[in-house]
Parts: C-alpha cells; sequence; structure tokens
C-alpha cells in the first residue's frame, strides 16, 4: 500500500471553488512579465501609437514582482532589444558589462584541455547580465506606453467561450486552505478578457499544456526536449575577478553518455554567475543535477575562484531545448504562444532572450493587423486566429537562425563524442543546409532501470564552494503560503512507490534541485513526501517523472523564489 504526504497532511486534490468573479476587459491579455511577455506588450503598445488607436493591454505575473521567477545564464544578444527600443542605451537599460573573452574547455576528473570556442557561442556585442533586471527595466518601458502589469496574479484557468475559443484567463483563488475550504482570508480569482490572449509562460508553461491538448499543437511536431540550468551567483575576491570574461565547459563530472556543461560569467561588482545545465533525456534514475553541479566547482580548476568568496543567490529553471523541429502550432482561436513556452532557444548559442523577443515583436504585428479598430463589446463577434504570426516568423532571421542549427542538439543523443563530431559537421561543413532535420525523443521515456545503471557517489558538501538543497532553497527567497493546497499533484498517487521506487530508486529525490519529493516511512509503508513550499518553480518534475504522474500547477500568486539579481 502506498500513501502521499503533503507538508504535513495527507490530503485530496480539491476542485476549484465556485464563485461569482470580477472581471476585466482588454483588448490583449499577456500572461508573463518575461522577456518575451514584456516585449509584446511594449511592441502593441508602440504600434498602437504609431496608428493612433486606443488599445487596451495588461499582463499578468505571478511572481511577487516583475524579476522574482526570472532565471537564466545571461549573456544576452542585444539584437532584438536594439529593434524594439533602439535607444536603449540612453534609457539605461541594465546591458553594463560588454563580453570581452570566450573560453571553451573540456574538463578531466583533475585538469582541463583549451578548445576552440564553437563558432555560435562567440559572443562578441554582447552583454553579461541579469535577466531578472533587464525585465524590470522592460516593465518600467511597458508602464510608460500605459500597459498595465500585475505581479502576484497566477493565471490558474483558460477561459473558454461557447465556440471552444480562448476568451481570457482566470487569476487563482487566493486563501484557499489545505483543506480546500475558503479561509477568513479567502478572495475569488478574477477574469481577465481579451479580444487576444497571449500566452508568455516560459518553459513548460501549465495553461500553455493544457492549451497544446485542446487544441493539438504539438501534431506534426517533435517532441519537446528540455535542459535543467542550475545557477548560483557569487562575489569573489576582487584579485580573481576578470569582468567580462565568459568560460564555457563539457565533460567531467558527467559521463560521455550525458549532454550536459557549464557556464562561468564575470559580471560586474566582483560578482560572477555559475551554472550548469543537463539535459533531462539521461538514463541513468541515480544521477542528482544538483549534485554534479556542487561536484563540478570542486574541480581542481574551478574550486579556486570561489574559494574566500561569498555564495549570494541560488536557484533552477528548466529550458526548452528542442529547437525548430519542436516548435509546436503557434496560434488558435483568441491566442497564440511566444518566447519560451513555444521552444526559440538557440541551444548552440546558448542564448534564447534574444529569440524569445523576436517571437513576441512579430506576434504584436500580427495581432494589432488583426483586431479591427471598431469594437462592439455586446457583439463581439467569433474569435480571431492570427495566422499572419507563424508566416512573419518563417519570413524572419529567426527561423533562419534556429533553421540553421537545427541538427546540433539531437546529434548529442548518441553521447558526447558523436554529438561534437556532428556539431563539427554542422556547423563548418554543411552550414545548417543538411538535406535532413533530425529528429527528438521524450525526455521522460529516456530513464532507466535502477539496477541497470550503477549508483553514484556523491561527496558532502564542505560548505565552503558546495552546499546542500536546503541552504541553496533557503538563498533563492522561496516561499509559499504553508496552507494552501499543494501546487504539485499526483495523477494517480500510488505511482511513486509502486512504479517510481520500485523501478527507478525514486528518481524524484534527485531530479528535483530543491528537496521538494522525498521518500519517508509512515506507518511501516514507503510513502512520497511533497515539499511543496520547497519549489522553485523550475517545471522539472512536471517533465522528468517517468510516467508523467506529476501535473505542476500554479501556487498562489506571489509564491515561489524572489531572486534578486538572477
Amino acid at each position: 500500500m502506498s500513501r502521499v504526504y503533503f507538508g504535513g497532511f495527507f490530503v485530496d486534490n480539491q476542485p476549484g471553488i465556485i464563485v461569482d468573479r470580477e472581471a476585466m476587459n482588454f483588448d490583449v491579455v499577456i500572461v508573463g512579465a518575461g522577456p518575451s511577455g514584456l516585449t509584446m506588450g511594449i511592441r502593441l503598445a508602440q504600434l498602437a501609437q504609431e496608428q493612433e488607436r486606443e488599445l487596451t493591454i495588461c499582463i499578468l505575473e505571478k511572481g511577487a514582482e516583475v524579476g522574482a521567477h526570472i532565471l537564466s545564464g545571461a549573456v544576452v544578444e542585444p539584437r532584438t532589444l536594439s529593434e524594439l527600443i533602439p535607444d536603449w542605451k540612453e534609457k539605461g537599460a541594465p546591458l553594463n558589462v560588454p563580453v570581452k573573452s570566450d573560453s571553451f574547455k573540456f574538463l578531466t576528473e583533475k585538469g582541463s584541455i583549451a578548445m576552440p570556442t564553437p563558432p555560435q557561442m562567440h559572443n562578441e556585442g554582447n552583454y553579461i547580465i541579469s535577466l531578472g533586471n533587464l525585465c524590470r527595466w522592460l516593465a518600467e518601458q511597458a508602464e510608460e506606453l500605459g500597459v498595465e502589469i500585475f505581479p502576484g496574479f497566477a493565471a490558474a484557468e483558460v477561459l473558454y467561450d461557447d465556440s471552444g475559443a480562448v476568451r481570457g484567463v482566470a487569476t487563482g483563488d487566493m486563501g484557499i486552505g489545505k483543506d480546500g475550504e475558503p479561509g477568513d482570508n479567502f478572495e475569488p480569482g478574477v477574469e481577465l478578457i481579451g479580444r487576444q490572449t497571449i500566452f508568455a509562460e516560459g518553459c513548460r508553461g501549465s495553461l500553455t499544456g493544457e492549451l497544446m491538448q485542446k487544441f493539438n499543437l504539438r501534431d506534426g511536431v517533435e517532441p519537446q526536449t528540455y535542459g535543467i540550468g542550475i545557477k548560483e551567483i557569487w562575489e569573489v575576491r576582487p584579485e580573481v575577478h576578470d569582468e567580462g570574461a565568459t568560460l564555457h565547459t563539457i565533460g567531467w563530472p558527467l559521463k560521455s553518455d550525458t549532454y550536459g556543461g557549464s557556464f562561468l560569467y564575470h559580471n560586474e561588482n566582483n560578482q560572477v554567475a555559475v551554472g550548469f545545465v543537463i539535459g533531462l533525456d539521461y538514463r541513468n534514475p541515480h544521477l542528482s543535477p544538483f549534485e554534479e553541479f556542487q561536484r563540478f566547482k570542486n574541480h581542481p580548476s574551478i574550486r579556486p575562484l570561489f574559494e574566500g568568496g561569498t555564495r549570494v543567490s541560488y536557484g533552477a529553471r528548466a529550458i526548452s531545448e528542442g529547437g525548430l523541429q519542436s516548435i509546436p502550432k503557434l496560434t488558435f482561436p483568441g491566442g497564440l504562444l511566444v518566447g519560451d513556452t513555444a521552444g526559440f532557444l538557440n541551444v548552440p548559442k546558448i542564448k534564447g532572450t534574444h529569440t524569445s523577443m523576436k517571437s513576441a515583436m512579430l506576434a504584436a504585428e500580427a495581432v494589432i493587423e488583426l483586431l479591427p479598430v471598431e469594437y462592439d463589446e455586446e457583439n463581439p463577434g467569433p474569435a480571431l486566429e492570427a495566422s499572419a504570426y507563424p508566416e512573419k516568423l518563417k519570413d524572419s532571421w529567426l527561423w533562419q537562425e534556429l533553421h540553421k542549427v537545427r541538427n546540433i542538439r539531437p546529434g548529442f543523443q548518441k553521447g558526447l563524442w558523436l554529438g561534437l563530431f556532428n556539431a563539427a559537421l554542422e556547423s563548418y561543413l554543411f552550414r545548417g543546409k543538411a538535406p535532413w532535420t533530425m529528429g527528438h525523443h521524450a525526455d521522460h521515456e529516456q530513464i532507466g532501470h535502477k539496477d541497470d545503471y550503477p549508483k553514484i557517489d556523491y561527496p558532502r558538501p564542505d560548505g565552503v564552494v558546495s552546499f546542500d538543497r536546503s541552504s541553496s532553497v533557503y538563498l533563492s527567497g522561496t516561499y509559499h503560503d504553508d496552507n494552501q493546497p499543494a501546487h504539485l499533484r499526483l495523477r494517480d498517487d500510488s505511482v511513486p512507490v509502486a512504479l517510481n521506487l520500485a523501478k527507478y530508486d525514486a528518481p524524484e529525490q534527485r531530479y528535483c534541485p530543491a528537496g521538494v519529493y522525498e521518500i519517508v516511512e509512515l506507518e511501516g509503508q514507503p510513502a512520497l513526501q511533497i515539499n511543496a513550499q520547497n519549489c522553485v518553480h523550475c517545471k522539472t518534475c512536471d517533465i522528468k517523472d517517468p510516467s508523467q504522474n506529476i501535473h505542476w500547477t500554479v501556487p498562489e500568486g506571489g509564491g515561489g523564489p524572489t531572486y534578486p539579481n538572477m
């Protein structure tokens, strides 16, 4: 017999409380205040000004503030920002550290080998930034143009009209207790009704997943494949800081059958962003991305950078790695997808901000063409579909950029060495013109049986450069009200013990970078304990669970991490 234990309570999933909700009407509703959502709002407002039109636009953000849930490396290519706001330097955009040098190394257990920097990873003209701070600045630009931004409100439900078209979203109810009943502080959600609803939720958006199924958006495309990125910010000693320098590594501590590598970016104020990305198509169920990252920092060529320094922040986020062949159908009646929720990351470049923003600019142009100037709210007519958006994408530099590198990431499915060989052929011989397009596989299907792979002996954290999960989550500023239904839900509560533990040694204990999932003993039997209050919203569990039994939903608005400078 198996049981599921949610942070101290046995509970059943409760349906939403049905109450009368206030409704607010806008021309365009945007879900998510990341780079693509904010760009969408800005570009729509710019076009409305140019056409001397009035357009009401709102952006919902589940984080307590804009930028609170934003995490990226990040080296940004400013191409799209220059298209969107040509005078961004004069307006004080937080791009302060131009990249001055690039290094690329293959790590062995004790040493390193300098390698030529792949052409896609040359960063001349790019900037080391905090993407969260860039989003905060973009929000200011949007609000100056009249865009309304509502942080702390999580879009929890897609609203449909009688024909099945999207008509907006509803925010989650606030103040519901663990028992599923409204508490003294209960506040019903709000309906945001739009002529077009834009989903810019970022990687593995929960509402986007619903839309994929309802409108069959993934029909005819390759499965999306993902990576988990774990990042820390350190304040290092001035004598080891090299502002503007970047380093990427592959190799140790990962085996050659596991895709992944590291980045180190020297930002301003003696700060270094360090991170590790592992493809979620890894097979060994005993592998822990968090522990691999901690182990990496102990490499002889890496550890000296952090000794004597201070770890300032920690976070984790899944990223969409599928590229061009995994981009779904982007439009449906009443709305569309932009940014990383659709999967516009250029994996060989290790950059997705400029592509996500460009997708939003093109979507804005399609949407404003779609919306008639004269609009009767009493008789709105049928929901429209922005079919010009994918056509604009295919005619843009964005599509050309992703097409050129489409075969590099899938080449690593056969291991590091064949992947590097294929990447060299694609980059220097075919130059994106190979007469084929490689496919992907679903990440959750790749994990192997626990008896077929060796356990990994991870060293204990030393508290100097390597740390445990609990102290790391503390640095992320993560907070969820304990008295709310868990936002991490199981479709079948027998699966964690009967399948995951029995066959895979409960891999959710290791692939989660925040210690959310634990196998505990209750009444003499193993049970899965879900510490939902630890969740940093990375979405890895929703992606990697072998039977897709874990369903990530939004918690109360304002919950989750509070990243200050990520």
